[in-house]
């Protein structure tokens, strides 16, 4: 399948462009420090005791001042919110590059992992190049609590990198930026002219060593070595500050437990949970993350919204499915199992449910799905979610959006999972054809997995009969009748569901088309 130039840049222009910058900088960074070390002046001395470990350990520390400056940002979720949100900081561009802002954290995070490894190896044979040259003349190079401090930062680098990598959750970093060796640079001071053999030379020093003239001349003040003192809070203070402002500033939205108004179970294991809270405002597309402290103090999950709060309707709602302990755990709560072997059921009980935290909402792809003349939502599963909302916005007459068509394709194994939002296709096929616009809505349901021929027999369910087929969708067909029909036009290709789908759909938007159109790949992903 061939590659279109002009697809790639739009899909992959702005990301590549990025990277190239970031490794550029990292690049820049490391040869910077590595000849400011190799060839400095006032290092001299330092340099011909310790070898190229100095050299390889100062421009490793460099490159991890840089990406430890730069991995909190990406994790500034309610700042990407806030510029995703507006259209006068930020372009349609700008905002497909802030979905790839977990990408960045994780290469941030693999890049410190990788060069903390590199410093503390240039640091082990600092140890022993320095062991060689130890005086007791000059204290001030020996160890020190750097020392200490570096061995247990990276031991704890380490512990939270198997953690993380383990859990699959997320990629957490220490900042390593302490080493063995408390790095000095010759020769605070000392009177012109007079050279010692653990002083650094100035130029005119150097020129009379070339000429051989008075090489012995000695200095009546003894060498004074200073301190490197630590940079890294210089690169890092002012991330971490607005990480940490971020921190109280959701900590203080989410310390108010939501009122709980429904829990509906739907087929497969599937819950819809309705919330109530105060000034909670929300858009099409965007994710909350749920902390139930009965079942888990420390764990956040992220739920995308299927409904957002409107000016008639002020509560929200989320659809979940039981994968897992915490889910499992969670559901019993909200719809315990009756007991059995009670003779009298009172006849109305008040039911109880777990107090529950939610921090958000925040930004995600299928925001996007309005600011395109066409767009294609790819659901599998339950990843519909994040375009059930965008339904929701269509159904209740939602304006001020370019959204022209929209191509809705949703593909389950089971026929039950449909039934988790039946009810919202058919009222929208039905508001549509009163409007006299049957075209702007395309729905196309898919059966991947079917034992026996299977439909939806109830009448209510009628338009979604029509519009179910049996098996996998031809994704190439699809989009050759997508670019035929919208020529010349940008396409938002919107996907939420497993990889095999996601990586086809992306090589199909890569591809070029004879029809001119466009397609602008977008992943659904919880930053």
């Amino acid at each position: 399948m061939a590659v279109s130039l002009r697809s790639w840049v739009a899909n992959e222009g702005g990301k590549h462009l990025v990277l190239m910058l970031w490794v550029g900088t990292n690049i820049w960074l490391f040869l910077k420090t590595f000849l400011l070390y190799s060839s400095g002046q006032q290092y001299h001395y330092l340099y011909k005791m310790l070898g190229l470990g100095l050299c390889i350990s100062r421009a490793s520390a460099s490159v991890l001042n840089l990406n430890c400056s730069l991995v909190l940002l990406p994790m500034c979720r309610s700042l990407l919110t806030f510029v995703r949100g507006t259209d006068t900081v930020s372009s349609r561009k700008t905002r497909r590059l802030l979905d790839k802002s977990k990408t960045f954290h994780v290469a941030c995070g693999v890049t410190i992992c990788i060069f903390s490894v590199v410093h503390v190896s240039a640091h082990l044979v600092n140890v022993l190049n320095f062991s060689v040259s130890y005086s007791d003349d000059f204290p001030a190079l020996n160890l020190a609590l750097p020392g200490v401090t570096g061995v247990l930062l990276t031991l704890i680098l380490f512990l939270m990198f198997m953690s993380s990598s383990y859990s699959n959750i997320r990629l957490i970093h220490v900042f390593t930026t302490s080493g063995a060796l408390k790095y000095q640079t010759n020769i605070d001071a000392h009177p012109p002219g007079c050279l010692r053999a653990n002083q650094s030379s100035t130029g005119s020093q150097g020129k009379e060593l070339d000429r051989g003239e008075d090489e012995e001349q000695r200095c009546r003040e003894e060498a004074h070595f200073q301190p490197h003192y630590p940079q890294t809070w210089l690169w890092v203070s002012g991330p971490l500050c607005l990480y940490c402002a971020e921190r109280f500033y959701r900590y203080v939205r989410s310390s108010d437990p939501v009122t709980i108004v429904t829990v509906i179970k739907h087929p497969c294991d599937v819950f819809e949970l309705r919330m109530l809270k105060k000034n909670f405002r929300a858009r099409p597309g965007q994710y909350i993350l749920l902390n139930c402290p009965n079942v888990s103090s420390f764990e956040n999950h992220p739920f995308t919204l299927t409904t957002c709060p409107t000016e008639n309707k002020e509560t929200f709602g989320i659809h979940l499915r039981v994968v897992g302990d915490w889910t499992g755990r969670f559901t019993e709560m909200l719809l315990p199992q009756p007991r059995i072997g009670l003779d009298v059921l009172p006849m109305l009980q008040q039911r109880r449910y777990p107090k529950l935290y939610v921090d958000g909402p925040f930004g995600s792809p299928s925001e996007e799905v309005f600011n395109y003349d066409v767009s294609l939502c790819v659901a599998g599963g339950i990843g519909v979610t994040p375009f059930a909302c965008v339904l929701h916005a269509l159904l209740d007459g939602w304006t001020g959006f370019r959204l022209q068509r929209l191509y809705f394709v949703w593909v389950c194994r089971e026929l039950q999972s449909f039934y988790w939002f039946a009810e919202l296709l058919c009222a929208l096929h039905h508001k549509l054809w009163q409007e006299n616009r049957p075209d702007y809505f395309n729905l196309r349901l898919y059966l991947s997995r079917a034992d026996g021929l299977q439909s939806m027999p109830e009448e209510k369910y009628r338009p979604l009969a029509s519009r179910l087929l049996v098996g996998r969708p031809r994704w190439k067909l699809l989009f050759d009748e997508i670019g035929k029909t919208n020529k010349d036009k940008r396409v938002g290709v919107f996907c939420c569901g497993p990889k095999g789908i996601s990586r086809t759909l992306h090589r199909l938007c890569n591809s070029g088309r004879s029809s001119g159109a466009t397609f602008e790949f977008n992943k659904e992903s919880f930053s």
